[in-house]
C-alpha cells in the first residue's frame, strides 16, 4: 500500500503540455459532439453510422413529380392528416471494423500503424505480418508467444517464465509492445481474448513508435464497438486440465452509440509438472459518433496468476562447454520441474483506460487525439536452476531463488494531424503530431536463501524440491534493486506520403524525442541519477509500382534505445554516462497482391545494432555491436475460395560483431536465432459444415544464448485442426498441437533455463452465436 501511494503521488507531476493537449481535445470533442447531437435531434431522421458513412435523412429525399391538378379541385378536397413515418434507428454496422482495413479471413489489406494513416499494405515500405482474429481463432491461440511462431523472422523467448518476450530479426525485446499504436511496455503476459489482429512490423521505425523497436514492434489492435451485432460465447477444454471460456457481445445502442464487452476466464494446467494458470479479463468499449466527430472509450482489467516456470538446465561437460564444443539440455522428461513450484509464481493486475477522439474538418484536414492511463502491478518469485553451473558431472543441479516487484503507472497522449492536399499533380498526405508521456516505476528485488546459503544442490534425477526458502533484501551482498524511476518524454514528428504518379511514391519523415529519466536508488548509500537524451530518428521509403498490384520498395530507418534499456527501472552512475544504443535498418522488398485476397511479399535487409553495453573494470561502456542479415518470404490469404494460408520462410544470420561481454564475443551467433525457419498454416473448407487445418513449423538448430555454449536441436512440428458448423448458432473445433508428438525445445532464457516443447495436446471448443 505504501508503494502504491508513493507512485500515485509522483504521478501527479504530469507535463503541462500533456494536460493542455488532452484538455483541448476533450473540449473540442465535447463541443462538436453536442452540436452534432443537437442538429441530429432537430432533423426528421438523421442517423449517422459507425464508422463514418454519409446516410441521408428520410426528410431529405426528393419526391417524385406529381401530375398537375387544378387548384380548385385540390382546395375543395378534404385535407388528410399528414402521415409521419416512424423513425427507425439506422444500424451502426454500415461499415465494420473489418471493412475499414479489408480484413477478411486471414487477410488484411491495409493498416494505419505503419504510417499513422490507413495505408494499403502494398504501399507500406516495410515488412509487415498481420495475424487476424480469424487466424487466432482457428489456431485457438491464447498468447502472443504462441501466435508469432507462424511469423517469419520472429522467435519466442522464454521470458523467464513470467512475461511476453520475443526475438525479432535477432533483437530481443520485452518492451516493444503496443495497443492501438500506444506503448504497452511492462513485462507481463498479454491475452488475446479482445484482439482484432496482431500486427508485426519488422525493422526499427522510431518515426512512428518512438524509442526501442530495434528489430520491430508488436501492435495489438483491440476489438472495438463498431455497431456490428455480436453475441458469442466460446467454451474450451483440453489436455492437461485446460479450461477456458470467452464472451464477446455488443451492437448499436441507438443511432449514435455502440457498445461492446469482451471477457475471458481461464483455469488450466500444463504438460509441465506442478504448473498451473488462472487468469481473467474484461474489456468494455463504447463508441459515440456525430457527423464528423467520434469518441471511442475503452477500459481493460486483466488478472493473471500462474506458476513461474524457468524450464530445465543444460548438461555440464568436462572440459566446460564452449562455442567449439557446445553442450545440450539435460536428458530429462519434458515435464520435469527444477526447483520449488510452490514458491515459484507470477501475479499481475493490469488496468488500461483509453480515450480516442477523432474529427474531420471536411477540408482535407483530420485530427486524432489518443489518451491512455495504465496501471501495472506485477510480482514474480522463482526457485529455479541457477546460473552458477549446469548439471554437473556428478548429476547435481544448483537451485537459487529471488523475487521481484514492479509497479508502473503510464500516462500517454498522442495527437496526430493529417492533411491531404496537392501540389500540382502530386498528391501529399502530410502527418504531423506530438506525443507526451510520463512513466513512474517502482522496482524491488529480494534474494532467496536456504539453510544459510544462496544455493541448494539437488539430484538432476529428482530436481523438484519443496524445501522452504526465505527472501530478504540484501543490497550489500547482491545489489538487490530498490529504486524509483520517473520518465518524462516529449516527441514531435512530421511525415509526408508523396504520390508523384501511379508508378512512384515516397514516404519520408523525422521524429524528435526528448527522453528525460531520473532514477533514485532507495538502498542505503544509493544515489539519484538522471540523464536526458535528445534523439532524432529519420525514415525514408521509396515505392515503385510497375503495375497497380505490385510494389518494389527500398527503405532506411533508425531507432534508439536509451541507456537504461528496455525497462528503465534503474539508472546506475555508469549507465547515466552511456550513450543510447542505435539501430540502423536498410531494406529492399517486393509486395504482390496476387489477387484481391492473396498477398505475397519478400524482403532482404541489413540491420546494425550499435553501442551495446560492455562491462570494463566494473563500468558500463558502449562497445558492443551486432549485425543481422536476412531474407523473408510470406504468403497470406485465399489461394481459392475454400483454401486459406498464412506463413512463410525466413533466413536470419545474426552475429556478434564487437564483444558485449567476456563470453559474448565477435563471431558468435546471437541466441535464439535459427538460420532457417519455415512456417505455414493451411485451412480448407470442404463444405459449409466441415473444414480442416494443417500447419508446419520448422526451426533449424539455434543457441540458447549468445555465448553459443548450449545448442538446441532443429525440429519440425505439425499442428492440425478440424472445424464443424452445425448451423448459424453452433460451431465447434478440435485443435491438435504437435500432432506427431515430436520432442523439441521451444525456447530458452539462458543456458540454465530451457523450455521443452509440449507433447501432443488436444483442445476442443464449442461456440454459440445468439
Amino acid at each position: 500500500m505504501t508503494i502504491q501511494t508513493t507512485i500515485a503521488g509522483h504521478s501527479l507531476r504530469v507535463h503541462k503540455a500533456f494536460l493542455i493537449s488532452t484538455s483541448a481535445a476533450a473540449v473540442l470533442a465535447a463541443g462538436l459532439c453536442i452540436t452534432e447531437s443537437a442538429m441530429a435531434q432537430t432533423a426528421a431522421s438523421g442517423a449517422s453510422s459507425l464508422p463514418p458513412v454519409q446516410v441521408d435523412a428520410p426528410s431529405a429525399r426528393v419526391r417524385r413529380a406529381q401530375p398537375q391538378r387544378a387548384a380548385t379541385n385540390r382546395a375543395a378536397r378534404p385535407q388528410r392528416a399528414a402521415r409521419t413515418a416512424p423513425v427507425v434507428a439506422q444500424p451502426l454496422s454500415v461499415r465494420s471494423q473489418d471493412a475499414r482495413t479489408g480484413q477478411v479471413g486471414y487477410i488484411t489489406t491495409s493498416i494505419s500503424s505503419g504510417t499513422k494513416t490507413n495505408t494499403p499494405l502494398v504501399n507500406v515500405p516495410q515488412s509487415v505480418s498481420v495475424l487476424t482474429k480469424d487466424f487466432i481463432k482457428d489456431q485457438d491461440f491464447r498468447s502472443i508467444g504462441e501466435a508469432i511462431r507462424y511469423v517469419p523472422g520472429v522467435v519466442p523467448h522464454q521470458g523467464e517464465g513470467n512475461r511476453d518476450d520475443l526475438v525479432i530479426r535477432g533483437q530481443r525485446t520485452n518492451a516493444d509492445f503496443f495497443i492501438d499504436g500506444i506503448r504497452d511496455d511492462v513485462q507481463y503476459f498479454r491475452d488475446l481474448y479482445n484482439t482484432q489482429r496482431i500486427e508485426v512490423l519488422k525493422g526499427p521505425n522510431a518515426m512512428i513508435f518512438g524509442r526501442g523497436g530495434g528489430g520491430g514492434v508488436i501492435n495489438r489492435v483491440q476489438k472495438e464497438a463498431d455497431g456490428v451485432p455480436i453475441r458469442e460465447v466460446t467454451v474450451q477444454g483440453g489436455s492437461f486440465g485446460n479450461g477456458r471460456v470467452t464472451m464477446d457481445t455488443g451492437g448499436a445502442v441507438n443511432e449514435n452509440v455502440a457498445a461492446r464487452i469482451n471477457a475471458m476466464y481461464e483455469n488450466s494446467g500444463s504438460y509441465r509438472d506442478f504448473v498451473h494458470l488462472e487468469r481473467y479479463g474484461i474489456n468494455p468499449t463504447m463508441t459515440i459518433r456525430g457527423e464528423d466527430t467520434s469518441v471511442k472509450l475503452s477500459y481493460e482489467y486483466l488478472h493473471d496468476d500462474r506458476t513461474a516456470d524457468r524450464g530445465i538446465p543444460a548438461q555440464g561437460t568436462v572440459p566446460a562447454p564452449s562455442p567449439a564444443r557446445p553442450t545440450v539440455p539435460v536428458n530429462t522428461s519434458y515435464s520435469t520441474f527444477f526447483g520449488n513450484p510452490d514458491q515459484s509464481y507470477s501475479k499481475q493486475d493490469v488496468h488500461i483506460a483509453n480515450a480516442v477522439i477523432e474529427h474531420d474538418f471536411n477540408n482535407g484536414l483530420t485530427v486524432k487525439n489518443s489518451s491512455r492511463y495504465a496501471n501495472y502491478d506485477k510480482f514474480y518469485q522463482n526457485v529455479f536452476p541457477t546460473t552458477s553451473f549446469f548439471v554437473n558431472p556428478a548429476g547435481q543441479a544448483s537451485i537459487s531463488a529471488y523475487n521481484n516487484l514492479a509497479q508502473r503507472e503510464n500516462l500517454f497522449n498522442q495527437t496526430d494531424w493529417t492533411y491531404r492536399t496537392h501540389t500540382g499533380p502530386i498528391k501529399h498526405t502530410i502527418t504531423f503530431g506530438t506525443e507526451f508521456g510520463q512513466q513512474n516505476t517502482f522496482s524491488l528485488r529480494n534474494t532467496g536463501s536456504i539453510n544459510g546459503g544462496a544455493t541448494l544442490l539437488v539430484p538432476a534425477s529428482s530436481p523438484t524440491t519443496f524445501a522452504p526458502w526465505t527472501f530478504t533484501h540484501n543490497n550489500a551482498t547482491n545489489g538487490d534493486a530498490n529504486a524509483y524511476a520517473t520518465l518524462n518524454l516529449a516527441s514531435v514528428y512530421v511525415q509526408d506520403q508523396i504520390e508523384f504518379n501511379r508508378y512512384l511514391q515516397i514516404i519520408g519523415g523525422v521524429r524528435y524525442d526528448r527522453f528525460d529519466l531520473t532514477a533514485t536508488n532507495l538502498n542505503p548509500g544509493g544515489t539519484r541519477e538522471s540523464r536526458v537524451d535528445n534523439l532524432v530518428s529519420p525514415r525514408i521509403g521509396v515505392i515503385v509500382k510497375p503495375i497497380e498490384n505490385v510494389s518494389v520498395y527500398g527503405s532506411y530507418s533508425t531507432s534508439y534505445l536509451p541507456s537504461a534499456g528496455d525497462q528503465f527501472s534503474s539508472l546506475t552512475p555508469s549507465l547515466a554516462l552511456t550513450v543510447p544504443e542505435k539501430f540502423i535498418n536498410s531494406e529492399v522488398g517486393v509486395k504482390w497482391d496476387i489477387h484481391p485476397r492473396l498477398q505475397a511479399a519478400a524482403a532482404v535487409y541489413d540491420l546494425d545494432r550499435e553501442n551495446q553495453r560492455f562491462i570494463v573494470n566494473g563500468l558500463v561502456t558502449a562497445l558492443g555491436k551486432t549485425n543481422t542479415k536476412g531474407a523473408e518470404l510470406s504468403l497470406t490469404g485465399y489461394v481459392t475460395d475454400q483454401w486459406q494460408v498464412t506463413g512463410g520462410y525466413a533466413y536470419t544470420d545474426a552475429r556478434i560483431v564487437d564483444a558485449s561481454s567476456a563470453t559474448i564475443v565477435a563471431g558468435n551467433r546471437v541466441g535464439l536465432v535459427p538460420y532457417n525457419t519455415f512456417t505455414m498454416w493451411n485451412k480448407y473448407q470442404f463444405t459449409e459444415m466441415w473444414g480442416a487445418g494443417l500447419g508446419v513449423i520448422h526451426y533449424d538448430n539455434f543457441f540458447a544464448t549468445s555465448d553459443d555454449t548450449v545448442r538446441l536441436k532443429s525440429f519440425t512440428r505439425v499442428d492440425a485442426a478440424v472445424y464443424f458448423r452445425l448451423d448459424k448458432t453452433w460451431r465447434g473445433q478440435l485443435n491438435i498441437e504437435n500432432l506427431f508428438d515430436t520432442r523439441y525445445f521451444a525456447s530458452a532464457d539462458a543456458a540454465n533455463n530451457i523450455t521443452p516443447g509440449s507433447p501432443r495436446a488436444f483442445r476442443a471448443s464449442i461456440t454459440a452465436n445468439f
